[in-house]
């Protein structure tokens, strides 16, 4: 959880691992930003805010549009079919309504989009932009309406890519991206605005 103490002793314990090893991961997520190293107080969770998250979605949008540009004319025929076949079940898991699924599916595409870029410098960037979010993983499928409007969107991406159209690709990507940026703020909206919020405000 965002804040929550990371101890030496119980994760070395938990993971059944050295202290040594735990802390060399400790400093390795503290490098990506996922925690906060305060010396003689050890680690915590570092909190990602709201505007933070939309900071990083609208730096995700241009190396995940360049991502898709790149696909566009570096994929594969095989890997093209296969980003077919995760949008595939992605619509199978629409239809079943299993959004927690979908949402899994999303994130294997933009992986299997990323993968087919050959771009190694965004790849990078890209993981350690997303493994910030992971608070907000599931926030914007769970809007009503979003799960339809996010399929299409996931569509028109890889009709670009598997169309060798790199400008369509790109433009797609940093369409769906910057409508997720756009959901997550009405959701941060929505939040605040709940009676007993620390940031709600009453209204006569």
């Amino acid at each position: 959880m965002p804040n929550e103490r990371l101890i030496e002793v119980e994760l070395a314990s938990r993971l059944q691992v050295s202290r040594a090893v735990v802390r060399t991961v400790l400093v390795r997520l503290g490098q990506d930003g996922l925690v906060v190293l305060t010396p003689n107080r050890g680690a915590h969770v570092r909190l990602v805010t709201e505007a933070e998250a939309a900071e990083i979605l609208q730096a995700r949008a241009v190396l995940e549009a360049l991502a898709a540009r790149q696909a566009a004319l570096n994929a594969t025929a095989r890997e093209i079919a296969s980003i077919r076949r995760v949008l595939d079940r992605m619509a199978r898991k629409l239809e079943q309504d299993d959004l927690l699924g979908y949402s899994e599916g999303n994130a294997k595409l933009h992986a299997a989009i990323i993968a087919a870029a050959r771009h190694e410098t965004a790849a990078r960037l890209i993981a350690g932009l997303r493994a910030q979010l992971v608070r907000f993983q599931y926030r914007t499928i769970l809007v009503p309406g979003r799960p339809a409007q996010s399929f299409e969107e996931h569509t028109a991406i890889v009709d670009a890519i598997a169309g060798r159209d790199p400008d369509s690709a790109e433009a797609a990507m940093r369409r769906h991206l910057g409508h997720v940026e756009s959901t997550l703020a009405r959701t941060a909206t929505a939040i605040r605005r709940r009676p007993g919020h620390p940031g709600s405000q009453r209204t006569s």
